[in-house]
């Protein structure tokens, strides 16, 4: 076969491949609902009450979506997966989207043909232990067994950290961070280890979390962000400015009380901020049409639960029991890694 013949082989291939989820958009506006991948149940992040109601900041990330999309933040239907199995529920059509703290990386990439449209929580992994067990630093756990989730990124940055300290370790694996705290409350391990943002989750949802402690050593970078699969870029477009519209509407101080007097003041005042104008469809600013959405898209997605910082405070922030700092996930004008492209 010449070459020009094998690549226009190669090209339709790809045209194939690629498009067998092409259609993603129109799945979720026929359905009239947005199925999204997210945790077994991690406070704070993503978890069903009592009487299954979810909620959290991933959690509220999916509704923006759904909000953006059907213009209706509740059109959502949430199906827990694990480490193992979220993956395979994306890539087979199961989800629409994936949004549970998983950490963005190569072989994800391209090894499982995924798509990590943005970073909504910048983190890394770190242990918790109990204050009896006397240990300040994780590198005095020589001989420690360690709870991990199996399916993680977790589990090879444990195998790294240990080697490279020449340090030995048991490793006591479970399927989600449910087992993980049972198994680290019983006793069946010394440490727990998984994102920091996690242990924090799993420390505020015990009974004496001031008996536990999160040790200082942070052993890894873990850009957790939301995933949809190769091949659907309008899908992955959408998702993406559904994120980066709350962290530019946090930016310009446009929050869900004051998005409608925003509006108002935007549509009255012809020199009003232009991005604005453009982020909240006011006047002839349609920017949905070219993603296939309405042109309030932007405004939905806010409106569904206030911009990036509300989000953040309201279900993970300093004064909730989670209790985390904004840190590396403060805007970039507050010294932080979070931006957004320019809406233009």
């Amino acid at each position: 076969m010449n070459k020009s013949v094998l690549l226009g082989t190669v090209a339709a291939a790809t045209i194939v491949a690629g498009s067998a989820f092409a259609g993603t958009l129109d799945d979720v506006k026929a359905r009239g609902e947005l199925i999204c991948g997210s945790n077994t149940g991690l406070t704070g992040f993503g978890a069903p009450d009592a009487s299954g109601n979810w909620a959290g900041f991933d959690v509220d990330l999916c509704r923006a979506v759904a909000a953006a999309v059907l213009g209706d933040p509740t059109k959502v239907k949430f199906v827990p997966t694990t480490g193992e199995t979220r993956f395979t529920a994306l890539a087979s059509g199961e989800v629409d989207v994936l949004v549970r703290n998983s950490t963005w990386t190569f072989s994800r990439d391209n090894d499982l043909k995924l798509d990590f449209v943005a970073v909504n929580y910048y983190d890394g992994q770190g242990f918790m232990v109990k204050k009896d067990l006397g240990v300040s630093s994780a590198k005095e756990l020589d001989g420690a067994t360690v709870c991990i989730q199996t399916g993680t990124t977790t589990e090879l940055n444990l195998a790294d950290f240990f080697k490279s300290n020449n340090i030995s370790y048991t490793p006591v694996t479970v399927a989600d961070d449910s087992e993980a705290q049972r198994q680290y409350e019983a006793g069946a391990c010394d440490a727990f280890t998984t994102d920091a943002s996690g242990l924090a989750s799993t420390r505020a949802a015990m009974a004496d979390p001031a008996n536990h402690i999160i040790l200082p050593e942070i052993i890894s970078k873990e850009p957790l962000g939301p995933v949809v699969r190769h091949g659907d870029n309008n899908w992955g477009d959408i998702v993406r400015w559904s994120y980066f519209a709350l962290l530019i509407a946090e930016e310009k101080g446009i929050t869900k009380a004051n998005i409608d007097d925003i509006v108002k003041a935007a549509t009255d005042d012809a020199s009003y901020d232009p991005e604005v104008k453009r982020l909240l469809g006011v006047g002839d600013n349609d920017t949905g049409k070219l993603m296939g959405v309405d042109a309030k898209w932007a405004y939905n997605a806010i409106k569904a639960g206030g911009n990036y910082g509300e989000i953040f405070e309201a279900n993970i922030g300093s004064a909730t029991p989670i209790g985390l700092a904004r840190g590396l996930n403060a805007l970039w004008t507050e010294g932080g890694l979070q931006y957004a492209p320019p809406l233009r």
